[in-house]
């Protein structure tokens, strides 16, 4: 399995920035003076140079990329899955390089795409289906979206409770998840999954969070009504978050502390680790242009696939926007300080050289919150994504320790 590549620099031998990237920056440079002169009026020249140099190498290297068309790779943005396979035809690959921006393509290209996916040589896709029912549908939500949602029941046993998925930043509820959900289903569990407002094949432009607790309201409505179903409503009911799925998990409980059994977060996204945050006055300038350029992919980071996946066949790679990542690196910094308001059953699951959030907050999650039933699980030497990006013996341990936790949480349930 190949990684995708990002934006390719090869059709611009000699850059140069374009004028509508030369106004955009000097608006922009405006703006930041104006704000920190009205922040602080005895600004210094030196701060004012710096500042003119990261707006400057910034966009010439990030709105400059955005201006040129036809650069390799510039249209590939993956709905939250790698994009090159061997084997892959020119004609899917086609479809693959489309513009995802809005769900109309993203759904053409998972209809072409899903007949090759459970092929993939991966331990996810290797998890058969019989035995089990599948529904996928979309759901208009009371905000006018198109909600892509999906579930899988266990047919030839009894439902023993309902886990409802979080999905992560570049992930949806139809590619790793798919067989995610299939190896809980087979345990008995009735797996529910939607994906985001912007995310996967929901309506909005992708991957854009223009408000992290409204994302989190969507959620809640959609699982309350899974949980209304007389067929489920008395079965005890799971929040599942994976990254920034966990986020998304925490906040859900938060608002609704006494409408779960349990959450299991699979490298929670807590606190994004420091290594991967901005400089200061790089987050300010990113601050500022995010009030005029909200959906634009100019977010400095390491390279995601390399930090999230430690085995070298997994690898994605992805780009947040602009308002996206602050609106992710506000979510965090409000739930490091909720961490004792935390009291739902936990099992906390994380990779010890995870670079991507941080495990140490996962560990404060743990000591502070203020649950009686937590426990913490640490994987040594595992990256990001315990569930997708590991050797598959680690994968099968990650499994095996989050179908035990649901088993034994299960029957205390059920006993009661």
């Amino acid at each position: 399995m190949h990684r995708p590549h990002a934006y390719s620099f090869d059709s611009w031998k000699t850059p140069r920035l374009p004028p509508q990237s030369t106004r955009l920056m000097i608006i922009i440079f405006i703006i930041i003076i104006l704000e920190n002169y009205k922040n602080n009026s005895h600004t210094s020249h030196l701060l004012l140079f710096i500042y003119l140099f990261i707006i400057c190498f910034l966009g010439w290297v990030g709105l400059g990329v955005v201006c040129f068309r036809g650069t390799r790779g510039k249209r590939r943005e993956e709905m939250g899955f790698p994009v090159r396979f061997p084997g892959v035809s020119n004609e899917l690959l086609k479809i693959l390089d489309a513009n995802m921006d809005e769900a109309p393509a993203r759904r053409r290209a998972r209809e072409a795409f899903k007949d090759i996916q459970l092929g993939i040589d991966h331990i996810l896709f290797k998890s058969p289906a019989d035995g089990m029912k599948i529904k996928e549908s979309y759901e208009v939500n009371s905000r006018g979206l198109e909600i892509f949602t999906k579930c899988w029941l266990p047919e030839t046993s009894s439902l023993r409770a309902v886990v409802c998925y979080c999905h992560g930043y570049g992930d949806t509820c139809t590619f790793f998840f798919e067989g995610i959900a299939r190896k809980l289903a087979s345990s008995g569990y009735g797996v529910f999954a939607m994906d985001y407002p912007g995310f996967g094949l929901s309506e909005g432009l992708h991957c854009y969070i223009p408000s992290f607790d409204r994302l989190v309201d969507d959620v809640i409505e959609h699982y309350t009504k899974v949980k209304e179903d007389p067929a489920i409503s008395s079965l005890p009911s799971f929040l599942f978050g994976q990254s920034m799925g966990g986020a998304v998990a925490l906040k859900v409980h938060l608002k609704q502390p006494n409408a779960w059994n349990g959450a299991i977060l699979v490298a929670p996204m807590c606190k994004i680790a420091d290594d991967m945050v901005p400089p200061l006055l790089v987050k300010k300038f990113l601050i500022g242009v995010a009030n005029i350029l909200p959906t634009k992919k100019l977010v400095p980071q390491k390279d995601l696939a390399e930090a999230a996946f430690r085995d070298l066949k997994k690898r994605e790679l992805d780009k947040p926007r602009l308002k996206t990542a602050l609106e992710m690196l506000k979510t965090t910094q409000e739930i490091e300080q909720r961490l004792e308001e935390v009291s739902v059953p936990l099992l906390i699951l994380h990779g010890e050289s995870d670079i991507v959030t941080d495990p140490s907050v996962s560990k404060a999650l743990y000591e502070k919150a203020r649950s009686s039933d937590k426990k913490l699980k640490l994987y040594k030497d595992a990256f990001h994504s315990l569930l997708e990006g590991e050797p598959d013996d680690v994968i099968i341990q990650v499994f095996n320790d989050i179908i035990s936790w649901l088993d034994e949480h299960t029957k205390e349930t059920n006993a009661c």
